[in-house]
């Protein structure tokens, strides 16, 4: 699909005139990459001039999201927001090939959720299949586009704890480097100059093991597998990582990676939530392996 540019304007104010969209689609479809400037990998506010083409991915399928009886963790829920602790090995959304069984799905059984994207109703921000934790869920399109805002003007802090390989010796540190897709697979991201966006970690040494680190991150910004490919990028994967650690045979379980904090003000009400959950079970377990030298 590919329309010319016949003015000059913001990308996405031409991708959603050009396809007849909303503009937050669009800035939707600019943000995961399947919208293109004369073949190029563009930010929302880049500049179209007249002449230029226009093109946006098809959609692989038509999906229809079902409503399934999937069990959930409810950590906080008032008329218009959701905190939920999700499972490590549960998908947020449905996507082409994975309809079924996902976040999604289990929030639809049992709420009405904002109607700003038909195949992620309510999800403001995401986590990787295998990285559990906290995640926030508008009830309807007012509370997404609030929360969203908030989200984009790093107004909700998000912490995750993650097991590292090797032993860290600063305390703290950051990381500032770019993250883009990989060009080389599309499914991976790397840090680099090109198409990229500005990415920054922090992290905080908690606990050194004999060749792995316990840290806890807080993210200033919220790229995909951001903390994944910052960790690989100085040289510390997060331990069992299928994508980027450096494990031969990882195990089912995924990548030690869990968001365990989460803070922010309510848009509405004006009152400030924090929430705070443990890791999983197998994660603890991995811990108390490490601590206790049965893991090299």
């Amino acid at each position: 699909m590919e329309v010319k540019v016949t003015e000059a304007m913001r990308f996405d104010q031409a991708l959603a005139k050009g396809f007849d969209i909303s503009r937050s689609k669009a800035q939707k479809y600019i943000e995961e990459e399947k919208a293109f400037v004369n073949g190029q990998v563009k930010n929302a506010s880049y500049q179209v001039k007249e002449g230029d083409c226009l093109k946006l991915l098809p959609e692989e399928e038509i999906l229809t999201v079902v409503k399934e009886n999937i069990p959930l963790d409810i950590v906080y829920e008032d008329k218009d927001l959701l905190v939920i602790n999700k499972a490590s090995g549960m998908v947020v959304h449905p996507a082409p090939g994975h309809s079924r069984g996902t976040l999604v799905n289990a929030l639809l059984y049992r709420f009405s959720l904002s109607k700003e994207d038909t195949l992620r109703p309510g999800i403001v921000h995401r986590l990787d299949k295998d990285t559990s934790g906290l995640m926030l869920v508008a009830k309807n399109d007012k509370m997404h586009e609030l929360l969203a805002s908030m989200i984009a003007k790093k107004e909700v802090e998000r912490e995750y704890l993650a097991i590292v390989r090797g032993v860290i010796p600063n305390q703290t540190g950051t990381i500032h480097a770019p993250i883009g897709r990989d060009p080389k697979d599309r499914e991976r991201m790397k840090v680099t100059d090109q198409n990229a966006k500005d990415a920054v970690t922090h992290f905080t040494v908690l606990e050194r093991y004999k060749n792995h680190t316990l840290i806890r991150c807080r993210l200033e910004t919220g790229r995909t597998h951001q903390i994944r490919v910052h960790m690989a990028y100085i040289g510390y994967p997060v331990l069992n990582d299928p994508v980027y650690g450096k494990e031969k045979k990882p195990t089912l379980f995924g990548q030690y990676l869990h968001s365990y904090r989460l803070a922010f003000t309510h848009p509405i009400t004006q009152e400030r939530l924090q929430f705070e959950v443990a890791p999983p079970q197998e994660f603890l377990q991995m811990q108390e392996a490490l601590s206790n030298g049965k893991v090299e």
